[in-house]
């Protein structure tokens, strides 16, 4: 019946649209992005793999054109791209991109500079004994096939997989809303710790790094990842590896010397890399590095040469692994789809479980095909039997009756599968039909068929078995110039860290001015007189601080935070510099309440203007983001208050706006990391004016004006001490009438 064309229905927009992108989204997950966890391959993959297996590209055949290959791919399986289709067979014959590669080309297939291939009518191709092993048992039943896309052929579903491939080689994809990210591992690690988890199904993924250290990748290099960043890696299948170039030092004449670097990072072109390093030259970000040069052949060889001979190597490296790609992130995102098409994150251990019940399934479709067609063998050789005795009887049946099949049936008591099969029987096979080979091949397939129905029976074999072939590929696979591991692993300098920071920045005495309204420059040198210092119109100087261009800045502002500013990124002394919420997110409503120079070991008091405070660390004030760190936490209105505790400092000064001073014992403060802190001062009205840490043996010493200090020693301060959250008494005759210390 014709299709009505002219009928037209209404339907909304965002109906249609999520209809069909939603069609869009499964396809491009199901059947494009995400591996199978079974086999670890995506269809354009497998089909690759199972065009060649047809082609009978097995290692031991010659090669083929991959313009054959590809044909045979886009025409019977995978209705797609020429130029796809040959990409992805490039990536798998890579032995700088794939760790175990599945096929072995001829010709030329790219480098690891980031040259393409050459064309495919070029180059030539076959499987290797690894995409081999994959394809182990394909005829055997092992695996179901589905119809292709036209209907004509039938491909296969997964492969049986008896190499842990998801896991050996890893995946990348970016799908619909999901993405999956898999480096490359040992097989032989790999097939240790699927061994494991056979003998002990309640391992721990803990008990599995005992086998898979973790990544290794066909570039080597190294992993500077924790151990504990690793193993919660693996645990929830979602985490990430720090990757550095390997490299090594090469003396020279004179205590001169060179860095060789010799193995780069995974999946980083090294002509790209040699161009980064060298606009990063330019550019003054690696001022230890004088020269660089490219002598690799197939053999990673990169050539740094210091700019002098007195510089750390490990300092010229790690100014390297900041600013280039000699070090790398490589993610960890274990999606896949498992046997029943769903996709999802895997932890190791859901990985390695779902691999080994696909080897169970597959063993177990083996093991039935086989022993149907040993005993079909069987039938046929008892019929030869039966008759061996009879043979003048059974030539006269045949040779005289009209339909002998019926008749052989009959005489000797045969099925019509023994008769089919005497009755097709060559006449030179007749001689005595060669009774002790046809006896002798009935007992082995008679005792094949006694072992394969016990392994169907019995599960614990099935799983020895499944062992004993795990152990069969970590032999062969596990070990040699393919399979010995070749990234290392090892800490990463973090002491070295701070060090390369002021390597990379001359270092220099600076003057850090910062005005009233928040003007902030950096002058040269120590000696600046305060006197000469110009500022806008309304504006004067707040803050003087002697510097380096090495140091950080601490600025603590009125909201209680901490603000980190590395002094090398202050403007110059020309003009009236630039203003610090520039520099750093301090909010409208805040204003500065100190500056001063980061020393390690330092200790700071904090305090708001409702006389509560603590002493805080100097490394627990330094902030990694332009926010800040809030150190205090400031209710309302409130305002903070700051001031450096300086060494043997043992006692602390407290006066309210109600002009009480209180002198207590600091060891009465607490020292902490955040927080509200505990009461200071008791105050019945207004808050804390001010507060200073100082030596009782020192004395206090009170700023009267510009140039006049007061200091006044332990028996005059007799009146004023006490403990701390006492309200204190007025202060002596004379003090400022600002109500601060000055």
């Amino acid at each position: 019946m014709p299709v009505d064309m002219t009928e037209i229905r209404d339907t909304p927009l965002a109906d249609a649209l999520s209809e069909r992108y939603l069609a869009y989204a499964l396809s491009t997950i199901m059947a494009r992005s995400l591996p199978d966890v079974r086999d670890g391959l995506k269809p354009v993959h497998r089909r690759l793999l199972w065009a060649m297996h047809q082609l009978r590209l097995d290692p031991q055949s010659g090669f083929k054109k991959c313009a054959r290959v590809v044909g045979d791919v886009i025409g019977k399986f995978h209705p797609h791209g020429d130029a796809a289709v040959y990409e992805a067979l490039v990536r798998l014959a890579q032995d700088f991109a794939q760790r175990y590669p599945l096929i072995e080309g001829q010709g030329n297939f790219g480098n690891i500079d980031g040259d393409n291939a050459a064309a495919m009518r070029y180059t030539e191709a076959r499987l290797t004994e690894v995409g081999q092993v994959l394809l182990e048992g394909i005829e055997e039943d092992a695996v179901d096939f589905r119809a292709t896309y036209d209907g004509e052929e039938r491909e296969p579903v997964v492969l049986p997989g008896a190499f842990p491939n998801l896991l050996a080689n890893g995946a990348q994809g970016i799908a619909v809303g999901m993405a999956t990210s898999i480096p490359p591992h040992n097989a032989g690690e790999v097939c240790s710790a699927a061994i494991h988890l056979i003998e002990h199904p309640d391992a721990t993924t803990a008990d599995l790094l005992r086998h898979v250290k973790g990544p290794d990748f066909p570039t080597g290099g190294i992993i500077v990842e924790p151990a504990e960043a690793i193993a919660a890696a693996y645990e929830t299948g979602r985490g990430g590896f720090r990757l550095r170039a390997k490299w090594e030092v090469e003396q020279g004449k004179y205590g001169t010397f060179r860095v060789i670097v010799t193995e780069i990072p995974w999946q980083v072109q090294k002509a790209r890399l040699v161009e980064q390093i060298a606009q990063a030259m330019e550019e003054k970000k690696l001022p230890l590095l004088g020269d660089l040069r490219d002598e690799s052949t197939d053999q990673v060889r990169l050539v740094l040469e210091p700019k002098s001979k007195t510089v750390d190597p490990a300092l010229i490296m790690e100014s390297l692994f900041r600013a280039t790609a000699l070090e790398s992130r490589i993610s960890l995102n274990m999606n896949v789809l498992d046997a029943e098409r769903t996709p999802r994150v895997m932890s190791l251990k859901e990985v390695l479980r779902a691999f080994l019940d696909h080897r169970h399934e597959v063993l177990v479709r083996r093991t039935r095909h086989r022993l149907a067609a040993a005993e079909r063998r069987i039938e046929v050789l008892e019929g030869y039997l039966a008759v061996y005795l009879n043979l003048d009887e059974v030539i006269r049946i045949i040779r005289t009756e009209d339909e002998p099949k019926p008749k052989l049936m009959a005489a000797f008591a045969l099925t019509e599968v023994q008769a089919e099969a005497i009755l097709n029987m060559r006449l030179r096979s007749l001689r005595k039909l060669e009774e002790m080979e046809i006896r002798r091949e009935h007992k082995a397939l008679s005792a094949e068929r006694r072992r394969l129905k016990g392994l169907l029976g019995n599960e614990t074999e099935r799983w020895k078995a499944i062992a004993g072939e795990l152990a069969e590929i970590r032999k062969r696979f596990g070990s040699g110039a393919l399979g010995d591991r070749r990234t290392t692993f090892a800490a990463a300098p973090a002491a070295i860290a701070e060090a390369v920071e002021e390597a990379l920045i001359v270092r220099e005495p600076i003057t850090v001015v910062v005005s009233e309204k928040g003007w902030v420059r950096a002058l040269k040198g120590h000696a600046v007189d305060p006197a000469a210092l110009r500022f806008k119109e309304g504006d004067r100087l707040r803050f003087l601080l002697p510097a380096e261009t090495t140091d950080r800045l601490l600025a603590f502002g009125t909201n209680g935070r901490f603000y980190t500013i590395p002094a090398e990124k202050l403007p110059g002394g020309r003009g009236d510099g630039t203003a610090i919420r520039l520099l750093v997110d301090l909010p409208n409503d805040a204003d500065l309440v100190a500056l001063f120079v980061h020393r390690e070991g330092a200790r700071y008091l904090v305090a708001s203007a409702s006389g509560r405070g603590f002493i805080v660390k100097a490394e627990d004030a330094l902030a990694g983001t332009r926010a800040g760190k809030q150190v205090l936490n400031v209710e309302g209105e409130e305002a903070a208050v700051c001031a450096l505790v300086p060494e043997g400092a043992d006692h602390l000064a407290a006066i309210g706006e109600n002009r009480k001073l209180l002198v207590f014992p600091l060891e009465e403060v607490p020292e902490m990391a955040r927080g509200r802190g505990v009461a200071l001062q008791k105050y019945k009205d207004g808050g804390l004016a001010d507060a200073k840490p100082f030596a009782l043996a020192e004395g206090l010493a009170v700023r009267l004006g510009e140039n006049r200090v007061s200091v006044r020693v332990a028996a005059d301060l007799a009146d004023w001490m006490g403990h701390r959250a006492q309200a204190g008494r007025l202060p002596w005759k004379g003090f400022p009438s600002s109500g601060r210390f000055g």
